[in-house]
């Protein structure tokens, strides 16, 4: 593993990312290039670009998720991804949320930070029945404790159907969560996207 000159890890090697030359940038003239894969992070990270092989720039859009997170409030579950019904949300973890669950498994990955999950036996009627997407839940879990899952950068947590859930972060810490969009999902599109 080896770091630049500001810290962050980097990655060297042909297989870490798709060099410039095979999206079209100079691939007649360095077939094997050199690839180099930067880490983001809350404090650094670096808007991205689009690289179009087939087809128009204006059919697609991007977001950073760590932009995203910069410019948000604690857990605000900002959309930065659809398919669907289906979301991936950018969230900033700092502090402790409130209890949430949701009828249906959910999915995080923490980006950046560290993040406590800890689970809770919601009780009877805590999680309303066929609503979809996240659901902060109105008062603190009645149930059996679950245990906690703790989480660093890269690892990825499974939130179960049916659990009650708490995220707690010592720092401001990223993560995306994949779920159904619901009531706690804001789409910001106009705001988010660059194209």
């Amino acid at each position: 593993m080896q770091t630049d000159d500001g810290g962050r890890l980097v990655f060297a090697s042909q297989f870490d990312a798709v060099p410039d030359a095979a999206l079209g940038f100079g691939w007649e003239d360095h077939p094997m290039g050199h690839y180099t894969t930067v880490l983001g992070s809350l404090d650094e990270f670096e808007k991205g670009r689009l690289s179009i092989v087939d087809d128009d720039p204006k059919h697609y859009c991007h977001s950073n998720v760590f932009a995203v997170a910069s410019r948000s409030e604690p857990y605000e579950k900002v959309a930065v991804g659809k398919n669907l019904e289906y979301v991936i949300e950018a969230i900033r973890a700092e502090g402790t949320s409130s209890w949430m669950g949701a009828n249906h498994d959910e999915f995080v990955v923490l980006l950046d930070g560290e993040v406590t999950i800890t689970f809770v036996e919601p009780g009877a009627g805590a999680i309303a029945e066929g609503k979809d997407g996240t659901q902060r839940l109105l008062r603190d879990p009645a149930g059996r404790k679950m245990g906690r899952v703790f989480l660093k950068r890269g690892h990825q947590a499974l939130l179960p159907k049916g659990a009650a859930y708490q995220f707690t972060a010592a720092r401001p810490s990223v993560l995306i969560q994949q779920t159904i969009a619901g009531d706690l999902t804001r789409q910001k599109w106009a705001e988010i996207c660059a194209s």
